[in-house]
């Protein structure tokens, strides 16, 4: 019997590397597994649907289920695989001539984004609203490109807040150095920050206490990123969803077990095995735990209220109207 010929575009992750190398065997499958930058991914997948799986940005799929509102079918369907998981704390960043010392102080500030659907800033903007007393229409937003010009939004977005794009030839780091801007939220550090002048510092001085603080006081690890496959393929082939569900499962837990081996470091950190260590003791061992048990629930339903609330999704979604059926549950003996 002839396998199943896919394409999979994703990061290069020690959770993925199995299925890329071949170690992890996906049944039924032979995966060519394309290793790309997230931006180009997302960019490629939400625009064009190359690939018959790909990682995906969670707000931008859950952004595709406004179809349903429409009585359409979306065009992805998606799996319980979280390829990126990351506090957000430590992306907001701020000109130290702003006057903004603690995270209420950026009411009627200028906040760069950019893009407002970007799943990292829905988490900040949620978390700042939830947890620091800044309601989201208290500033007024602007997005474009932060290193080049001229990035725009992949999708139409009808937020109750004040956006702006910025010019079509200026950066949002750029910006935010000179004083245009008075924050930029965003997944990736400026390029402006760290420069000599020190104009540019983070929201939170103490990101990793403030992360701490925010994990013990909620249990929410942030989920990133999920897996989808393109609709039509999962329609023709359903149980594609068990088999990638089940490989990237097990690629994870194979990471897991040779990142936490002192005998030769895996990576260029010299703590590392301590970082490991005092992260399963706050976060507990499955801290990046894949599917709908345990906290990921409250992560997930936590996300979709902010997505709902920013004006991303029409409806209010529940985490099981994310997922293929067949990646939720699997047999027994």
């Amino acid at each position: 019997m002839s396998r199943l010929q896919l394409t999979f575009a994703c990061g290069d992750y020690d959770r993925t590397r199995g299925v890329e190398d071949g170690s992890v065997a996906v049944d039924g499958i032979d995966l060519t597994y394309l290793r790309l930058p997230v931006e180009e991914t997302f960019f490629r997948m939400a625009r064009h649907h190359e690939f018959d799986a790909a990682e995906m940005s969670l707000s931008t799929y859950v952004s595709t289920l406004n179809a349903l509102d429409r009585g359409e079918q979306p065009p992805f369907v998606a799996l319980p695989i979280y390829t990126s998981r990351q506090f957000r704390h430590g992306g907001m960043f701020v000109n130290v001539d702003a006057g903004v010392v603690k995270p209420s102080d950026l009411r009627g500030k200028r906040i760069g984004m950019p893009e407002v659907q970007l799943t990292a800033c829905v988490w900040q903007r949620g978390i700042l609203a939830d947890h620091h007393g800044l309601p989201l229409d208290a500033s007024t937003f602007f997005t474009g490109g932060q290193e080049s010009p001229g990035r725009i939004e992949k999708g139409v977005v009808d937020v109750p807040f004040d956006i702006h794009p910025i010019p079509s030839d200026r950066t949002l780091s750029e910006m935010l150095a000179v004083g245009d801007l008075d924050a930029i939220f965003s997944p990736r550090i400026p390029s402006t920050f760290g420069r000599p002048d020190g104009r540019i510092a983070r929201l939170f001085p103490d990101t990793k206490q403030a992360e701490q603080a925010y994990f013990r006081a909620t249990g929410i690890f942030p989920v990133m990123h999920v897996v989808v496959l393109r609709r039509e393929l999962y329609e023709r082939h359903r149980w594609v969803a068990q088999s990638l569900t089940k490989a990237l499962a097990a690629a994870k837990a194979l990471a897991a077990a040779r990142i936490y081996d002192s005998s030769a470091l895996q990576f260029m950190e010299p703590w590392l095995m301590f970082h490991l260590e005092e992260a399963r003791e706050l976060l507990g061992d499955d801290y990046w735990s894949y599917g709908l048990g345990g906290v990921d629930r409250k992560v997930l339903t936590t996300f979709l209220r902010y997505h709902h609330e920013q004006g991303l999704s029409g409806a209010r979604r529940e985490p099981e109207d994310l997922f293929a059926p067949e990646s939720l549950e699997s047999f027994v003996i």
